[in-house]
């Protein structure tokens, strides 16, 4: 069955645990896997690791699950596309079958991203009212197949379904993106799911380029369910060091990406992770460091196992401070 449809002052990030919320279908994790990833926080400064899944591409999502609990991670974020064109082709039967193999492996579904890839034709801020209507209940959507994974994070980059059209000017980009966003982030209120909107570099996209930016678009709608991502390929290319916009940001960022400029996985590169780790540990977060890359050429076995290590190693020095 298909469903359709901002403190001001920063605050810690409160370590919420990973067993997901009572939705359609509630699987949660056995105590013991709950107690393991309890410990693995600790030893990371609260920090759970989690994996995208576009780098399994051709995988099928049993061995990508498995894989990824072996690996000794603590979830995996989900991007639709690898599964389906449009999220209403994915069955409630077959989410929670997904959401069952990621609590048999002993891990979690930490949410979804790179949303608007397919199906064709939408766009946040369109001049076209049914075209940003129909962006508007597919979000709805998203809201929904999120939550029936046991998802609780949203991300929305989609830098591409998001450009000041021409003709258009910058602040009407922003009132119409505001719109479309209006119902689906009261829907995650409803379903337990926290919508991330992602500041991207202007060499992706010439609509919101800095978290100082994404923050004041999603404070707008004063929803603790509309936050923003921080993502340290699109930090690199503010002026700002990376850790003083992880600082600035305070509570108003609720997810994190891992990467690194050169498009590759952490630790892969020049960006040096041990003082990020220590603006996180600052900011107070206690969330998801997910890793997302844009280079496999080293292949995903490669790109999980390095990138889990190094970050283990960076945030666990963290936590020894």
């Amino acid at each position: 069955m298909v469903y359709f449809l901002a403190a001001l002052k920063p605050q810690p990030h409160r370590f919420r645990p990973l067993v997901p919320r009572h939705t359609r279908g509630d699987i949660g994790l056995t105590i013991d896997r709950r107690e393991a990833v309890w410990q693995s926080s600790a030893m990371s400064g609260g920090i759970q690791f989690a994996i995208c899944s576009e780098i399994f591409k051709g995988w099928r999502i049993e061995d990508t699950l498995a894989f990824v609990a072996r690996t000794g991670y603590d979830a995996l974020e989900i991007a639709p596309f690898t599964l389906a064109d449009s999220v209403t082709d994915i069955p409630l039967v077959e989410r929670q079958r997904i959401r069952s193999l990621a609590a048999a492996a002993g891990i979690v579904i930490s949410g979804i991203h790179w949303v608007l890839v397919k199906p064709e034709g939408l766009y946040i801020n369109h001049t076209d009212p049914e075209i940003r209507q129909r962006t508007m209940r597919y979000f709805c959507e998203l809201v929904h197949f999120c939550a029936d994974l046991g998802g609780r994070f949203m991300v929305v980059g989609s830098p591409k379904q998001r450009n000041i059209l021409p003709g258009m000017d910058f602040q009407q980009a922003w009132e119409l993106a505001t719109e479309t966003f209006r119902e689906p982030v009261r829907l995650a209120g409803e379903r337990g799911v926290t919508i991330c909107f992602e500041p991207l570099s202007p060499a992706e996209t010439n609509f919101i380029n800095t978290a100082a930016e994404a923050i004041r678009f999603v404070r707008q709608l004063d929803s603790p369910n509309f936050k923003i991502i921080l993502d340290v390929k699109a930090m690199s290319s503010e002026s700002k060091p990376i850790p003083q916009i992880i600082r600035e940001s305070g509570s108003d960022f609720a997810y994190f990406h891992a990467n690194d400029s050169n498009l590759k996985g952490p630790g892969f590169g020049a960006v040096d992770f041990q003082p990020i780790a220590a603006a996180l540990r600052e900011a107070g977060y206690r969330g998801f460091a997910s890793v997302e890359v844009f280079n496999f050429e080293e292949g995903p076995e490669a790109i999980a196992t390095r990138s889990l290590a190094y970050l283990k190693k960076v945030f666990s020095a963290q936590a020894d401070h």
